[in-house]
Formats: structure tokens, sequence, C-alpha cells
């Protein structure tokens, strides 16, 4: 009878270790190689290797501000599946403003390391890896760091802003407001019931990640953040919807989170074009012109008041 109920018991554990390999690999971020890079598009950049958590190393290129010895910098991360060089789109215009910019590969994405599994706090604690690099480098204006995230990235990104008081500005691109209900649509898409397998795959997730989805939404991270974010979205994003944005929008403090609603779908890099000037002009209002000492609701001293898009 206890020889019986010992191999019943190893072979539910069996099953259980098979199961959770196999929602690890369902959910594993496709590896992308770098698709070109910044001097495809006549930009000087430097490749950097960052020292990120776990003693992992990450991909980034710096490109540095032209014709100015101290410039701000906009950190930019990807999204799932994606990497650094498909978010150049946005570094020209960028660097035209007169910003420096940081591209990161986040663990397990384009050339930087590999891990078991990555997740949106991975993500975040990729871009703390970015901050603390430029906190190091001569050229960059410590006091004005902003922070430029798609999707998943986004999520991160406003993540980081809640943890980093150097953290002075964040544009999501393409944020959803909460991570359950993106893995239920993947469950859905999946056909994997959530009454009878999907509740148990979430809460495994969670268990991996070590952390509660509720702690990590972007729902949750933008009533924390404390510095001024604008929601860029495509009216017609079949990923996540609009409405996340505006939900988003208002769990934000009053006043510090802005909305900008575009046509396109979820990766709006291209169609981002036409709106570059109300980007930019959220960004000249957080850090070109940002007076020292001016404190936003529910801020401290020395944080920047959320100014309105020209």
């Amino acid at each position: 009878m206890l020889v019986t109920a010992a191999l019943v018991l190893s072979a539910a554990l069996v099953v259980r270790a098979g199961a959770h390999a196999l929602i690890l690999r369902g959910l594993r971020a496709p590896r992308l190689g770098h698709q070109r890079s910044p001097a495809d598009l006549g930009l000087a950049a430097t490749a950097v290797r960052l020292s990120g958590a776990n003693e992992k190393s990450l991909f980034a290129w710096f490109v540095p501000a032209a014709g100015v010895d101290v410039a701000p910098v906009v950190v930019v991360m990807h999204g799932w599946g994606a990497n650094a060089s498909l978010m150049l789109p946005v570094v020209a215009p960028l660097h035209a403003a007169g910003l420096a910019v940081l591209l990161i590969d986040a663990r397990c994405h384009g050339d930087s390391d590999g891990e078991p599994f990555t997740s949106l706090p991975r993500f975040a604690e990729d871009i703390e890896a970015g901050l603390d690099w430029l906190q190091q480098q001569p050229g960059v204006d410590r006091g004005r760091l902003a922070l430029l995230g798609h999707s998943v990235g986004a999520g991160a990104a406003l993540l980081c802003a809640t943890r980093r008081p150097d953290v002075r500005a964040v544009v999501s691109l393409s944020a959803f407001a909460h991570p359950r209900e993106v893995m239920r649509r993947f469950l859905a898409g999946a056909r994997i019931p959530y009454p009878v397998l999907g509740w148990y795959v979430l809460r495994h997730v969670q268990r991996v990640i070590g952390a509660r989805f509720d702690e990590i939404a972007p729902l949750t991270s933008v009533a924390r953040a404390r510095c001024p974010v604008l929601l860029v979205h495509g009216t017609h994003d079949e990923t996540v919807p609009f409405s996340d944005a505006l939900r988003l929008q208002a769990a934000g403090l009053p006043g510090t989170v802005q909305c900008l609603a575009m046509p396109g779908g979820h990766d709006p890099t291209h169609a981002l074009d036409a709106h570059m000037p109300e980007v930019l002009g959220f960004l000249r209002s957080t850090l070109v012109l940002a007076a020292p000492g001016r404190v936003h609701p529910g801020g401290a001293p020395g944080d920047i008041q959320p100014t309105e898009i020209p």
C-alpha cells in the first residue's frame, strides 16, 4: 500500500514538473536577431554591455546627443519577442530634438543573455540596469532621464518609475492595463479553459515570476508613479484595446497622466511619425524645460511638475 502510494505521488510530481516546464515553454518569448542598427539611420552609436540582474549581461546601443556636452537621455525598451533594433524608428526624432538615447535588449531578447524565463518585473530590472549605467557616464544629465517603452516594455517602464526617483518622465506605447487580462486573452486564444486549467497556469506564472499580477499591473504602477506619464495608444489595437489606455489615464494622479490617441494597431512605431511632435512636446516640457524644485501633486521636492502638451 505504501509502495503504491509512493509510486502514485512520484508520478504526480513528475506530471506536475512536466506541466510546469510546458507552461514556461509555451510562454517563452521568441528571440529575434537585430534587423538593423543605428548606423543604418546615419546615427553614431556605441554598442555597450550592461551589468544586469542575476549577473547577466545586457546588450544596448547608446546614441549620444549631437553638439552638446551634457544631454538628457531617453531609455528605450522594446516589447515581448522584439529587440532594440525594432525600436529604431523612434530614435532619429529623439536625437534630432537634442536627446541622447539608450536602446536596451531585455534578457532573453536580441543579443542579451538568456534566463530560464523573463517577465515584466525582469524587463523593469533591465531598464534599471540601463539607468544605473547612465548614472556613471560623462555627458549624461543625470537629473533628466526619461523612459519610453512598448507593450510589456511600457508596463516595465511604469513599474520602474515607481522605484526610481531619477525617472522624470515615461512615454508608454500600447501598455496593457493588467497582466491577468492579457493572460486570460492568451489562454482563450490557445483554447485553454480557464475554470479547468487556466487558473492554475496563472497561479503558477505568478509563483515563477515572484510577484502577484495585482502588484505589477500598470494600473497599479501608474497610480504610484511620481513623474508625468504620456500614454500613446492606437485606436485600432487588437492586442491591447484602446480602452486600457483610458483606464490607465483614469488611474493616474490627476494632471500627471495624459493620453495620446492615434490611428493604428499594437505596434505604433511607424504610425507614430505623424505624432512625434506631441511626444517631443511632452518630453520637452518634462525634461528640457523643467525647472528644479517644482513639485507635482503627491510628489516631493525636486520632482517635476507636469505641463500640458502644447
